[in-house]
């Protein structure tokens, strides 16, 4: 084959932060095919040094707008590890909700706003709103549904101010409960139209499998966002457990020198984090609804297509919808108690992660006898998934020059690829290289 092709996509559209596509192809040679990351690190890690423990999850909640809440639970879970503090069952299932609101908010924001336009064969969401407006009116309802959840749970759902150290600063009464779940019954047709949807849109989903390792959360009774152990899975189903304090031998951070983001390995040359890696490990536990979404929309596991992380996230939105109108219901029959914060009982070193939309997340902090940080340590879902975006272009590239797609094709089933991880780039980028010269 002669073919040759340049790509150069400088700051891919519809993600956050900045990513770059770089592939050339001569004389149907493939002389480079990179997912570069160029942005430059943000030191999250240095700006918690020297903070008492009661600050540290605001400062982290910062890390992301998008993922705030999960940033805020990571950070929380790791302090409590440090300063051994237990919090009460109520917290737990007051974070569980927190942290659905959240993945709910997000998901229907990545399937409707940033993947459904390249499913549409439409450059954003706003040519959308002439041509689909029903569409796109009932995606801005679910989102602020979620949104509303977020915001009545932990104060604001972008930088949630209520969740602190051993519990909540302040908590929802019953009637405000009780009127989200009006809120949420009346959003079931919303949430059934949304299934139909993307089950109309399914078969412009590239098809596309590469086997590689899924990591995620994983609990026997539930399936794990809040909490959990970390769990890889391989392509043949071969399953292995580690505790969240062992994350450092999962992650197992390198530098390549075409990003400023980390990228990480495990069992194998590269592994994925996010929607379809919890679906890979965790199906078995998915409420009833939610396998019968998956069932509807064709998504079975173990699924190696990493474009169908999009319909996992789909999948989710149904099994957060439901999970959070249990919790509800819930509290509504056996009421809020007012509880005062657990305290510290000790000053160390502690670990925690939760799974946010974009896949697991890690925090580790260390206290001084004063509750003092030493120091942090954050590993983002995005800088996880960098190498398995970089393996996955390494498979592609060459099934499309086999399949003689040309270079327009090519690139917009890389951007496709990209955003199927709905990545946030900027929070992933925690390097940066000093030259000192003399």
């Amino acid at each position: 084959m002669s073919k040759t092709i340049s790509i150069a996509v400088h700051h891919l559209t519809r993600v956050e932060g900045h990513g770059n596509i770089v592939v050339d192809v001569k004389s149907g040679k493939i002389e480079k095919c990179e997912w570069q990351v160029p942005e430059a690190p943000r030191f999250f890690e240095a700006m918690v040094r020297g903070r008492h423990y009661t600050e540290v999850a605001r400062i982290t909640s910062r890390i992301c707008g998008i993922c705030s809440v999960g940033h805020t639970l990571a950070s929380l879970k790791a302090t409590e590890a440090a300063l051994g503090i237990t919090i009460s069952e109520q917290t737990v299932k007051l974070r569980e909700l927190l942290k659905h609101a959240e993945n709910f908010d997000s998901h229907v924001l990545h399937v409707y706003f940033l993947a459904a336009p390249d499913l549409l064969g439409a450059p954003s969401v706003f040519p959308l709103v002439a041509t689909h407006g029903p569409v796109v009116a009932r995606a801005l309802r679910l989102k602020r549904l979620g949104h509303e959840c977020g915001s009545l749970i932990g104060g604001r759902t972008t930088h949630p101010t209520k969740a602190v150290p051993g519990g909540f600063s302040s908590l929802p009464t019953v009637k405000e409960l009780e009127e989200l779940k009006a809120k949420m019954l009346a959003s079931v047709p919303d949430l059934e139209e949304t299934l139909k949807t993307v089950k109309a849109l399914a078969g412009a989903i590239p098809a596309f499998d590469r086997p590689t390792e899924y990591i995620g959360l994983h609990a026997k009774n539930c399936y794990a966002l809040y909490d959990g152990d970390i769990q890889s899975v391989l392509p043949n189903g071969d399953k292995k457990l580690y505790p969240v304090a062992d994350y450092r031998k999962v992650t197992n951070e390198y530098m390549t020198a075409a990003s400023t983001a980390k990228f990480t390995k495990n069992r194998m040359e590269s592994y994925a984090a996010g929607a379809l890696a919890r679906f890979n490990n965790n199906f078995e536990q998915l409420l009833p609804e939610a396998k019968q979404a998956a069932a509807s929309l064709g998504l079975k596991g173990i699924c190696t297509n990493p474009y169908m992380n999009t319909v996992a996230q789909v999948v989710e939105i149904v099994q957060s919808f439901h999970e959070s109108l249990a919790i509800v219901d819930e509290f509504i029959n056996k009421g809020i108690r007012d509880e005062p914060l657990a305290k510290p009982t000790k000053f160390g070193k502690g670990a925690g992660a939760t799974e946010v939309p974009r896949g697991i997340l890690f925090h580790e902090y260390e206290y001084d006898k004063d509750g003092m940080c030493l120091g942090g340590n954050c590993i983002i879902p995005t800088n996880q998934n960098h190498a398995n975006i970089q393996k996955d272009f390494e498979a592609l590239v060459p099934q499309l020059l086999k399949d003689d797609a040309d270079e327009k094709k090519m690139e917009l089933r890389l951007e496709m690829l990209v955003r199927a991880y709905d990545p946030c780039i900027s929070c992933s980028t925690h390097f940066l290289d000093v030259k000192f010269i003399r």
